[in-house]
């Protein structure tokens, strides 16, 4: 779809300028007083900015210790830094922020590597190396946003650091051609695609930062050419993988690197080429792309969630407000403003990217004169292309997984459900901790929260056994069905294949929403292993009294069909996952008397 645009584009590429540069003072200036004011305290914040250091031994953390916070929080505080300078800069214009801003080129530059010591290697899940090789530059996500940093920092200030050396852009110029542009166009990185491959976030999020970096640049014409040829491939390759309903299956948290990066290499593309590219906003696939980050809300901060997925997965601002636009999608246009209006920090100050803040900056007006009572509504929907059934009433939403275990970002959690009332999560996903070497190793299945039995879900056991389940796409739901009506929601399925036995011979496990007043949960089991057990995973403490467990001062769950239930309390410590849950989190073990068992929530 894209590749063939691109091929058919009859106008030769034009000029980069999506936003004013600090040059163009009209602009700048007729920014509300109060955004201006923010901007520059902003900034202030980083006068005098002594920029962390980074060393060899920082990068070998990873390696030896499978940390990875250590070296990413010191090299992502030096582009947030240079962020704030810049953009202060360009609001006041008195050159008091240059020498922190050029401070800040410098060190970026003399960097070794760009890519986190996480991605330090060539071939897709292969051990990292120690310490990078500065003579093959990798270009992974954060490489490809650092080149976007520096770009658009220049462009933005291009004419201010020319007037004290002509050697700051070139410095930056040559850096960028050394270590993205020269490897884009001569290597294969695996997130590029190849029509074969599984694709994922960093398709289009490494597509979308070497696009504003090549095209904030003076590249001969015959090279942006090359380096846009290649992109709409890789963009075309991240679409393939999306079914017509534009289901992100790594979730909405994964949403703000996916769509929302096709949404910007698609803005980036119409820049530079006249929209020559704008009819893809037409098409049924992206729109449903953009509808995506709505239909997965349930309520303020709290998102559906599964695999790695956070249920506090970020609020909306401006890039989800302008792919409603382009969309012509008034209710994203409406949920992002009013997301925006109650954002904590509606500026992302803790944002790397900086084209993103650029965004914010220049929608921030629209976005705050937005209706904030506009009425969103969160409808019922069926993600065929994931397997994700969605069920709402003014009180309940649930959710089901029924798809399989091969999802980007995957926990072993097929046939898991969660539920929430009144906005507030009662049985929940816990997401992951934060990301460390364990966490896209072969070691993945250790960790808690991508097991089976750390999310809704049965565990078997014969004798010491313990049946889990496993990942990989043949892992799934079978005998799939769903129906939707005016006072009754159902999905019903099978996720005995979900687990690596035979002995399991079928799981079916229904979920009923009847509207206006109660969710049930029914499985019915056949297998020879004699001892089942449920997981459920509560925010809230359930306080159990026979088979009747009151969840908090939430809702109250009735179990039938039970012959033993065990409470343990699991202490969160992680950060990450503290960002979610502010307390500690509950999980109940209930074993299954015979075959059947019954969860009414209400």
């Amino acid at each position: 779809m894209i590749t063939e645009l691109a091929n058919n584009r009859k106008k030769p590429l034009l000029d980069f300028h999506p936003y004013p540069p600090a040059s163009e003072r009209k602009s700048w200036e007729a920014l509300s007083k109060d955004l201006r004011e923010q901007l520059i305290q902003n900034g202030e914040v980083y006068l005098n900015f002594d920029y962390p250091s980074l060393t060899a031994v920082d990068f070998m953390e990873f390696t030896r210790t499978g940390d990875r916070k250590q070296y990413e929080d010191k090299q992502f505080l030096r582009r947030i830094a240079l962020d704030s300078l810049v953009l202060a800069e360009c609001v006041e214009y008195k050159g008091r922020f240059l020498d922190d801003i050029i401070n800040g080129l410098y060190v970026i530059c003399e960097e070794n590597a760009w890519h986190l010591p996480a991605h330090n290697s060539y071939i897709r899940d292969t051990p990292q190396f120690i310490l990078p090789d500065v003579t093959r530059p990798v270009i992974d996500l954060f490489a490809a946003e650092t080149a976007s940093v520096l770009s658009i920092a220049e462009y933005l200030l291009r004419q201010e650091l020319l007037s004290i050396s002509p050697f700051l852009p070139e410095m930056i110029n040559k850096n960028l051609k050394e270590r993205i542009f020269t490897p884009y166009l001569k290597e294969h990185f695996w997130w590029m695609g190849d029509g074969h491959s599984q694709m994922n976030n960093w398709t289009i999020w490494c597509t979308q930062n070497i696009l504003l970096s090549a095209f904030s640049r003076d590249l001969p014409k015959e090279e942006k050419e090359s380096i846009m040829n290649k992109a709409v491939k890789s963009m075309d390759y991240f679409l393939f993988e999306y079914g017509d309903d534009g289901c992100c299956d790594e979730g909405a948290q994964y949403f703000r690197h996916a769509g929302l990066c096709l949404f910007n290499c698609l803005f980036l593309l119409n820049e530079i080429t006249g929209h020559a590219f704008s009819s893809v906003y037409d098409s049924v696939k992206i729109k449903n792309i953009a509808s995506y980050i709505i239909n997965v809300h349930v309520d303020d901060i709290y998102y559906v969630n599964f695999a790695d997925c956070s249920p506090v997965a970020g609020r909306c601002g401006a890039r989800e407000f302008l792919f409603g636009k382009v969309t012509d999608n008034q209710e994203l246009m409406a949920f992002a403003a009013s997301d925006y209006q109650n954002s904590e920090d509606p500026l992302t100050l803790k944002e790397n990217n900086l084209f993103y803040r650029l965004q914010t900056i220049f929608t921030h007006s629209e976005m705050m004169s937005w209706n904030k009572t506009s009425n969103i509504i969160h409808k019922d929907i069926w993600y065929e292309s994931v397997g994700i059934f969605i069920s709402r009433d003014d009180h309940f939403c649930l959710a089901v997984k029924a798809g399989d275990n091969n999802d980007s970002h995957n926990h072993n959690d097929t046939g898991s459900f969660t539920i929430y009332k009144d906005g507030r999560p009662l049985l929940i996903d816990v997401g992951v901790e934060t990301y460390s070497k364990k966490t896209f190793s072969s070691d993945r299945y250790e960790i808690w929260t991508m097991q089976s039995c750390y999310h809704n879900l049965p565990t078997f056991f014969d004798g010491g056994e313990t049946i889990l389940q496993k990942d990989g796409a043949q892992y799934l739901a079978t005998k799939v069905s769903h129906q939707f009506g005016a006072t009754e929601n159902k999905v019903t399925m099978d996720i005995a294949t979900a687990y690596p036995d035979e002995r399991i011979h079928s799981y079916l496990r229904t979920a009923l929403h009847d509207k206006g007043n109660k969710i049930v949960i029914t499985d019915h089991y056949e297998g020879s292993l004699k001892k089942v057990v449920l997981s459920l995973m509560f925010y809230e403490e359930p306080e159990v009294s026979e088979n009747s467990v009151n969840i908090g001062n939430l809702g109250k769950l009735t179990i039938s069909g039970s012959s033993n239930i065990l409470k343990e309390r699991i202490t969160i410590t992680d950060k990450r996952l503290k960002s979610a849950w502010k307390h500690d989190i509950y999980r109940l073990l209930i074993t299954m008397e015979h075959q059947d068992l019954k969860l009414i929530i209400q």
